[in-house]
């Protein structure tokens, strides 16, 4: 803390004035170095290190690659924090972060999901696991009093990059920790089962700006709405197409191509020409090369079970390690976390509106973090590590348990049916029917909140009231529950459906019901809620209705004829407690969550023209059933 004493006449107390809170811990604890580092094609890498001052050990590399900037920028420049956590920075370890070819300060051309090439044949056959290995190679070989062991650890973007050093890793690479790891475009952020995530809209340019050289400065530009009220702005611009000008930032040099059909933003240019999971999609995707992990390498995925914006990565990178690499050391920690909150310093740890304790993210830093990283790069690394196989928070119960695998092996598959008159139950009860107009100048809100975000992350836990009492969302719901009910693993959907036209989205939400008689929580719920009743969303998922087959080769609906569309929604682990209900809503909005279906079938949904969208007629069968894990 830096204090002003201002002058006093004789009599007068001293003024004390805070000038500015600086934690100097860093730049009295380490020394800091920047590096380019030359890859195997030549490009340079910018790399900046932070090495301890005390000389007296040895130390490991911990390593974060992005594609967000090593900032700042300067040999006297430093963080204020370092590390994955504050117990790695003041133990002492050689911290190291890198801008990734094409970012920043690092040469080459930048490839968002840059694409993994298995079989290199010469030095210009380069990918974020080739530029890793250098990297990595280069460390252990230039950097004074490293170990010779190294570990990589990043959330979202950085995560993917941490999962992407374990393929064809270098010798020295003993430890990876990806965090909200992105593990495939037409999943994960972007896409939701082949809907746009419209309220990414302003994260396009991010990525999709291009630069000619290296940069310590920003080079693109975030649209600007204009407005608080992003439904109202996306619910005017009408439909995709109308977007097109946010990412127009040149005048075309052909004249032959029209204003309108010039589009510089590369990004924006990959999500409009392919709508559909082709190849430029299936490349990019990270999940199906894991196949062939190097058993040296320590793998500890960690995730939030209410993270908007990275659920299937973190899953199904785990999964995908375990299934085809049964003996290496792999394990995964979900929190009660949304994105990359597990890495705060914050005592209370709310998601939203929703507290669920003191202390959690602290803990997992102290007692499961570090814990990992200096077992494999300061200990014995021998896998007897102490931690458990599956680290998970029970969102209901509000306590953590530990399992052996995840989903756990006790584990059994309830199929509960969409019953009339609002009735949730495991009995079919014969085949009736619901419906229900999709008015698309009427959508269903993702969010009670007028407000503008850049990406959402609260409604993960809002309460769902708002959208229960609408005419154009289902709802089903069992009678309280007399004992308590653990779900834990993936849900799946699956609905029998009709509709008048031609495509349709289709949205299942699951809801934790509160009895009304609950007791209040203390604070951090928006003054217009209480807890009494509150209907917490546990889960939700979209599938786009034309990839209900196959996400290659989209299909109409024949309108009016019963179709099966089933929605896989990603794992939970939260008990609805004795006395709570379970809650299903199926609708066919959620807006601007994600884009408007223009509800007749087009070949491209991203130029589609006004006359194209139109009110449909949708219909749910009573045989309908959700597929739930559910722990016994």
């Amino acid at each position: 803390m830096l204090l002003l004493f201002s002058g006093c006449k004789k009599g007068k107390k001293a003024e004390i004035t805070v000038i500015e809170e600086v934690d100097t811990y860093v730049q009295d604890h380490y020394n800091k170095q920047e590096v380019n580092i030359v890859m195997r094609d030549g490009i340079k890498l910018h790399t900046t290190i932070y090495s301890p001052k005390d000389k007296s050990k040895a130390y490991p590399i911990l390593m974060m690659r992005t594609p967000y900037s090593c900032k700042p920028y300067g040999d006297n420049e430093f963080k204020e924090k370092i590390g994955p956590n504050s117990h790695l920075m003041k133990e002492g370890n050689i911290i190291v972060y890198q801008d990734v070819r094409g970012r920043w300060m690092s040469e080459g051309v930048y490839d968002n999901m840059r694409a993994y090439i298995p079989n290199k044949k010469n030095e210009k056959d380069i990918d974020e696991s080739s530029d890793t290995y250098d990297t990595i190679d280069w460390l252990v070989n230039n950097v004074e009093n490293n170990n010779g062991r190294v570990g990589t650890w990043g959330i979202s973007y950085p995560g993917f990059y941490a999962t992407y050093s374990t393929i064809d890793a270098h010798p020295a690479l003993k430890a990876a920790s990806p965090q909200a790891c992105i593990g495939d475009f037409f999943f994960d952020d972007f896409h939701h089962n082949g809907a746009f995530l419209l309220s990414y809209f302003r994260a396009v340019s991010l990525f999709g700006t291009e630069k000619s050289k290296p940069t310590d400065s920003t080079w693109y530009k975030l649209p600007e709405l204009g407005t608080e009220d992003q439904y109202q702005f996306f619910l005017d611009a009408g439909p995709l197409s109308n977007l097109n000008s946010y990412f127009q930032y040149e005048k075309p040099d052909d004249n032959s191509v029209s204003k309108s059909d010039k589009i510089d933003d590369v990004f924006w240019k990959e999500i409009i020409d392919h709508p559909n999971y082709d190849s430029v999609w299936k490349p990019k995707g990270l999940i199906q090369n894991l196949k062939t992990i190097k058993s040296s390498v320590a793998t500890m995925v960690v995730g939030g079970f209410f993270d908007a914006e990275d659920l299937y990565g973190p899953l199904e990178t785990y999964k995908t390690i375990e299934k085809y690499n049964p003996n290496n050391y792999n394990t995964i920690v979900f929190g009660p976390w949304d994105h990359g909150r597990w890495a705060k310093s914050e005592e209370k740890n709310y998601v939203g509106n929703y507290f669920f304790g003191d202390s959690i993210s602290l803990r997992f830093q102290k007692d499961v973090e570090t814990k990992f990283f200096n077992h494999f790069l300061k200990g014995e690394g021998n896998g007897k590590s102490g931690l458990p196989e599956a680290y998970v928070f029970d969102s209901g119960k509000k306590t953590w348990s530990s399992f052996d695998a995840w989903p756990p092996k006790s584990i059994v598959k309830q199929k509960m049916f969409l019953n009339e008159n609002q009735e949730l139950s495991v009995s079919k009860r014969g085949i009736t029917k619901e419906v229900f107009i999709s008015d698309l100048k009427r959508p269903v809100p993702y969010s009670e909140d007028i407000k503008t975000v850049f990406t959402p992350r609260k409604y993960m836990t809002d309460d769902q009231r708002f959208t229960a009492r609408r005419p154009d969302v289902l709802v089903y719901e069992t009678d309280a529950l007399e004992e308590d009910l653990t779900l834990a693993g993936d849900i799946f959907a699956h609905l029998k459906v009709a509709t008048t036209g031609t495509d349709a989205d289709w949205i299942v939400k699951v809801i934790d019901v509160h009895p009304s008689d609950i007791e209040e929580q203390e604070e951090g719920m928006q003054d217009h809620l209480k807890l009494s009743n509150y209907h917490m969303m546990v889960r939700s998922e979209v599938m786009r209705g034309r990839f209900r087959n196959s996400f290659e080769n989209p299909e109409p609906f024949t309108p009016n004829e019963k179709t099966n569309v089933t929605i896989k929604l990603q794992d939970v682990f939260h008990t609805i407690k004795a006395g709570h209900k379970l809650q299903i809503q199926v609708q066919s909005t959620w807006f601007p969550l994600i884009d408007l279906n223009p509800q007749t079938f087009v070949p491209n949904i991203y130029k589609a023209k006004e006359a194209d969208f139109k009110n449909q007629t949708h219909t749910v069968f009573s045989d309908s059933s959700i597929e739930f894990s559910i722990l016994k």
